[in-house]
């Protein structure tokens, strides 16, 4: 399994916005041997207003540099087109989209590159998607949804993709949770699960603070690795390194 440890360049993360210095953690997540750094500028939290782009490419493009020029297998996280072609030509080496390719210009982008992306289902934008979770059946509607969107990267060139459920984005505590079962039975060697210190877990476990979230973030590492997933976006990458390697050493 491949992890994805996350670097929020933004000062209004809901889990650790402004706290430390992006380039400095990058750079520190790559010596512990993060398989990629996953740089984002827009707080995608529920309720976000977004930055607007200028401000994300001020926020990201600098760290995605100093990262890049170190040999860092960084991702860009982005819903935007014109910040990817710019991270891309900063030294990214994968994109990472919330929005599942809702820019049109986003795939011709990618494609372009050569770069694998990330294709994660959400409805609406974090600013109104706690009013999208309305689902006939959650499991179907969104694994369904992810195929279609592969298939369109696909054929646009995009020349490897990787789906994400989108645990948190217009899904409820209970469909995140259902979401994560569904996975059972699956073949899940190109799904990354994002599921990291969010609000579902604090639910479960009484956890206000995001980032006292970790043993139940652990909790869903271990069932993910058991499930075959191939990628993990994680806050806390040592941890959960350190957890896998003894789920690895018991299985």
């Amino acid at each position: 399994m491949k992890l994805m440890a996350i670097i929020n360049a933004t000062p209004d993360s809901f889990s650790d916005g402004g706290a430390y210095d992006p380039l400095e953690a990058g750079l520190r997540l790559v010596e512990q041997g993060a398989d990629w750094v996953d740089v984002g500028g827009e707080s995608t939290r529920p309720g976000a207003a977004p930055p607007g782009e200028e401000e994300e490419l001020r926020r990201v493009i600098p760290v995605v540099r100093g990262l890049g020029a170190r040999g860092a297998n960084v991702s860009i996280d982005t819903r935007h087109a014109r910040v990817a072609a710019l991270a891309i030509e900063a030294g990214a080496r994968l994109v990472n989209d919330v929005s599942g390719g809702e820019d049109p210009g986003m795939f011709p982008v990618v494609a372009r590159a050569g770069l694998p992306m990330v294709i994660m289902h959400m409805r609406g934008t974090p600013a109104t998607m706690r009013d999208h979770t309305d689902y006939v059946d959650l499991v179907s509607e969104v694994w369904s949804a992810l195929a279609e969107r592969r298939r369109q990267a696909l054929a646009a060139g995009v020349p490897e993709v990787w789906i994400d459920p989108g645990i948190g984005f217009a899904k409820t505590a209970e469909q995140s949770l259902l979401l994560l079962r569904s996975l059972r039975g699956r073949d899940n060697h190109d799904v990354l699960v994002g599921a990291s210190r969010k609000s579902f877990i604090g639910s479960i476990t009484g956890q206000a603070v995001a980032a006292e979230r970790v043993e139940g973030s652990l909790a869903v590492a271990i069932h993910c690795a058991q499930e075959g997933v191939g990628m993990l976006r994680v806050h806390d990458f040592i941890a959960t390194r350190r957890a896998l390697a003894m789920w690895a050493a018991l299985a």
